[in-house]
Formats: structure tokens, sequence, C-alpha cells
């Protein structure tokens, strides 16, 4: 099977219709009718994949064009993202879609929602995540960035609470660690480690299996941004 064939075969229906269909109708027009057909009726976790990693193409490219230029940087990180947990292939038949992306005017509030509409939140969640790291691959998060991220989070339909926490996992400071337990730095020594267990227990790389080991393992990132923030504050007040 060439071409995009083995990587986007296992779509759900939902992808193809509304605004990630119209977006994307360029790549899915390249799959044989029968592909296209077993993606629509394909379950479990082949076709959440597939809906997974076309939605976090589509989102890339947004994030990618909001400070008005595509850095290398940013592309070097997507690659490596696709390498690291999805192998080589991956990144070759999600290069040129991606690529295509970059050239066209992407409906953000429209394809957010569909996404949240169709996905559940543990993996909305994950997908923002990814997509915080995109934004922070130059090292810096601009003010556009940021604003297309909270735009993106607001589209998703994820709890500010839990949006601000994943924003806060790519802060250096203490401050920022306390955000990402959801929690204030006036939080007593027992509310720190409540918010701990609360936020490993919610964001355990289990949550989003139904993705498939290959997301689950991406997951993974997410959940040791959770233990170190704990550290950090542990280490800070002495906690044992």
């Amino acid at each position: 099977m060439g071409g995009y064939g083995k990587w986007i075969a296992g779509i759900l229906g939902w992808v193809t219709v509304g605004p990630l269909g119209a977006l994307l109708g360029f790549a899915l027009g390249t799959l044989a009718d029968s592909l296209v057909a077993e993606g629509r009726s394909a379950g479990g976790t082949q076709a959440q994949r597939g809906s997974f990693l076309l939605s976090l193409l589509v989102l890339s490219a947004a994030v990618m064009k909001a400070d008005g230029k595509v850095m290398k940087s940013e592309l070097e990180y997507v690659k490596a993202f696709l390498r690291r947990n999805f192998g080589d292939q991956a990144v070759r038949e999600a290069l040129p879609i991606l690529k295509e992306l970059l050239s066209r005017e992407v409906d953000i509030d429209g394809v957010s929602r569909q996404i949240a509409d169709n996905m559940p939140l543990e993996h909305r969640i994950q997908l923002l995540h990814y997509l915080c790291g995109i934004a922070m691959a130059d090292g810096v998060h601009l003010p556009s960035e940021l604003d297309i991220l909270k735009r993106i989070a607001g589209g998703l339909d994820i709890p500010s609470r839990e949006s601000s926490s994943v924003f806060s996992m790519f802060g250096p400071s203490v401050e920022d660690a306390y955000s990402v337990l959801g929690i204030s730095p006036s939080a007593t020594d027992e509310e720190v480690k409540k918010a701990y267990r609360v936020m490993a227990m919610k964001h355990h790389p289990d949550r989003v299996s139904a993705l498939g080991e290959d997301v689950r393992k991406a997951a993974e990132e997410r959940f040791k941004s959770i233990a170190d923030a704990y550290d950090r504050i542990r280490k800070e007040r002495g906690i044992n």
C-alpha cells in the first residue's frame, strides 16, 4: 500500500466530513475507495489513531504559522515527534500532508470544534500538550503562538484549569509547577500531595491507550512533566 495508505487508512468517518474533511480532501483523495470505506467502517485502536494523527497535523500547521513564518526548529520538532513515536514511515507519509496544510488556511475554530465533538477529553489534552511543544521548539512562547494555543484549547472544549496546567508544563519556575498541579503556592503540603495524586491519576498514559502504544508512549512525556512539577515543589518545601 503506497502513499499515505498504511498511515491514514484507519480513519474514522467524522474526519472525512465537516471542516476537517474539506481541509484534508487532497490527502483523502489519494486513497483508493476501498481504503476510505475501510476507514469509515473501522473501529478500535486503528481508527482512533488515524483520526488523532490527522487532527494533529491540521492543528500543527495552524500553530506553526501563528507567528507568520514557519521555523525550521518547529518542522524538526514535528519530524522528531513522529519518528520517535510512530516510526520513519509515519514521517515520510505525514510530511507531504503537513507541507500542503501549511499552504492552506486552517479553520481553527471549526476544526477544533469538530475534534471536540468526536474525541475524548483525554485525547484532546494530549493533543494540546503536543501543540505546546511545537510552539516551544525554538525555546520561547511568542504571544501570537500562545493566543493560537488558547484559541485551540477553547475550541477543543478543554476546561481552563486543564489547559492552564498543560501550558505551565513548559515553564521552568516553581510558580509554573504549582499551575501544573492546578493549585496555588499557598496550598498546604497535604494539598500539594493530594493535587499530585489526582493529576497523576487523571493524566496517566493508560488513559490514551485506546490510541495505540505509540500515542501512549508520547503521553508519558506529559505524565513526566507532572512528576517533575511535584518534585520541584517538594524540594522547595522540603517535603519527604
